[in-house]
């Protein structure tokens, strides 16, 4: 995929990697009412993915797609590797995200809670708080709405499981849907998902574009 192609995107990171389906993709004509406990399962799955590696395919609203790996590490670390030809990377420490554009030599930084990716990066805060269950259409998937009445402007992302007893907790996250506060909507898919995988801390460094030295990212 050409940069060109993928500009969009640059759109969608900029906003919090907020993604493309509407509610009805991810509520089924029928729904199955979620099975009581699920949510503990999900904030435990969550929590028990010490690293993990995936493919990623991120979607945005105006459906263009661009792929990568994602590489995520506990406490909050999380990296965006993206295709070749695309001159962008996301990176969080813990902390701060980072959005770092090779193309025109710039850093854009927020604070992890002001994300949508705050409730996958940090479950133990977001998710048991602000989760809600989603009716699914299948028994086998879980799904989980997670946003801060008191704090729209974190924007929402909705957590899309299937059950898979190789998987932490027995749940295998798939992919998610969020939405920042502009309405703004991202679909990220993973698959390959790898667990327990050895990741250093160096991953969620970056080079910056502002100056030679290289720093955390």
């Amino acid at each position: 995929m050409s940069f060109k192609t993928a500009k969009p995107i640059r759109a969608a990171l900029a906003l919090g990697l907020a993604a493309a389906l509407p509610a009805s993709a991810i509520l089924a004509p029928a729904p199955v009412e979620a099975a009581a406990g699920d949510l503990d399962k999900a904030v435990a799955a969550l929590r028990g993915i010490s690293t993990m590696k995936a493919d990623f395919v991120q979607t945005d609203r105006s459906g263009q797609s661009v792929g990568g790996v994602m590489t995520l590490k506990r406490p909050g670390k999380i990296r965006f590797e993206y295709e070749k030809g695309v001159p962008l990377l996301v990176v969080s420490n813990g902390k701060s995200m980072y959005m770092v554009d090779y193309e025109v030599n710039q850093v854009q930084r927020w604070p992890i809670k002001n994300s949508p990716l705050g409730a996958l990066l940090d479950p133990s805060r977001d998710v048991k708080a602000y989760g809600k269950l989603l009716p699914s259409n299948h028994d086998d998937v879980v799904s989980i709405a997670v946003r801060d009445p008191k704090r729209p402007e974190f924007g929402a992302i909705t957590l899309i499981f299937a059950r898979d007893a190789s998987a932490p907790g027995g749940l295998r996250l798939t992919h998610w849907v969020a939405l920042d506060a502009q309405n703004h909507r991202t679909t990220v898919r993973l698959r390959n998902q790898r667990y327990g995988v050895s990741v250093a801390d160096s991953a969620f460094t970056f080079r910056d574009p502002r100056r030679s030295s290289r720093r955390p990212g």
